[in-house]
């Protein structure tokens, strides 16, 4: 089966491989790399076709699939990364909680964690065995696309923490938040457990073959600074510690209220939120190199409109140590025109 187009590219003057390696360490490059969260997704008609004969699940859980659709906009739009398709919840199931996909709804974990009981109910488990799916997928898009990039990814702890003890997804997380009041011995033994499995499961995709990975913490804006840096914090600086080999990027859509206390979350990289001024942000983090951070809403716009968004922050952002994004995941009903306007204007500029 052909995982990916084989039809010849332009040229690049600059290998793939060494571009996103170059600015995720930080060093000089010609241009930013790009690729963008939720690159495979809904507003692809490829990727509606695929998702008409498979669920989403199966779709994660099925390698060959799964690196079918990875490729798509490797081959559509010539991104200089790929990143790998999954979904953050597979660790939930690999502890012990099942969840399933409910159209219209989202995530649902039908047995969440609330008492102590069902702390002690958890299980520590092989992340080889547990979760195989996404570094198998991994092999397969490396032997069919090696020169491009892959990068693989996972939850965050809190993040992951959320959904188990919520059960679904919520505006207040108040399941979540009051275990971490009432029964903080039993959360973060839970959050240790996550941040253990998350770290294995990361360092899993990097040998496998992934050129980084990038850790979400999605849901880090419903914690007070003081609460993030008392719970969720260690659990990523502990999952992070477990991962070697390359470069960790740390993201989180609501960066802000994080962000002066970010860099001791140990990552390599760490992405921007649209919300969070980029020259604002590079002033802060100093040298550790940046991704991001265009408003998914932005590519709704005129052509005109995105490119000079995209100069801007690329411009904000300097010559060292930025890889290009958005903000948050490309929404499904993107028109396709405003992605090739962002790429475009990424493609085009010199420093």
């Amino acid at each position: 089966m052909a995982y990916c187009a084989d039809e010849p590219r332009l040229e690049d003057p600059v290998d793939k491989h060494e571009r996103l390696s170059n600015a995720l360490r930080g060093l000089p490059v010609d241009r930013p790399p790009v690729w963008f969260m939720r690159q495979a997704g809904r507003y692809m008609e490829e990727y509606r076709a695929v998702r008409a004969k498979v669920s989403f699940l199966d779709l994660c859980h099925t390698p060959e699939i799964a690196a079918e659709v990875t490729c798509q906009p490797v081959d559509r739009f010539d991104t200089d990364c790929a990143i790998v398709f999954s979904d953050i919840l597979p660790v939930l199931s690999a502890i012990g909680r099942d969840f399933t996909m409910e159209k219209g709804i989202g995530p649902r974990v039908p047995e969440p964690v609330r008492t102590l009981a069902d702390v002690d109910s958890l299980v520590r488990p092989d992340v080889s065995e547990a979760l195989p799916w996404v570094p198998e997928t991994i092999r397969i898009f490396k032997e069919a696309r090696p020169d491009v990039p892959i990068l693989g990814f996972a939850g965050a702890p809190w993040t992951l923490f959320c959904y188990l003890v919520e059960g679904k997804g919520s505006k207040d997380w108040l399941e979540p938040k009051k275990m971490l009041m009432t029964e903080p011995a039993a959360a973060e033994r839970v959050l240790n457990l996550i941040a253990d499995v998350v770290g294995d499961y990361l360092q899993s995709q990097i040998d496998a073959g992934a050129a980084g990975v990038q850790m979400f913490d999605t849901w880090a804006g419903a914690l007070s600074r003081e609460d993030y840096e008392r719970f969720a914090l260690p659990a990523s600086i502990r999952a992070f510690e477990r991962v070697k080999g390359a470069p960790r990027i740390f993201y989180s859509k609501d960066l802000s209220s994080i962000l002066p206390i970010v860099k001791k979350v140990g990552a390599d990289v760490i992405g921007l939120d649209w919300r969070t001024d980029m020259a604002e942000a590079r002033a802060l983090l100093g040298d550790i190199p940046v991704q991001g951070n265009l408003d998914p809403i932005a590519l709704y716009g005129p052509p005109d409109d995105i490119e000079g968004k995209v100069r801007r922050i690329i411009q904000a952002a300097g010559p060292t140590g930025h890889v290009f994004n958005l903000g948050h995941g490309v929404l499904p009903t993107t028109p396709i025109e405003g992605v090739e306007a962002m790429l475009r204007a990424v493609k085009a500029w010199r420093w």
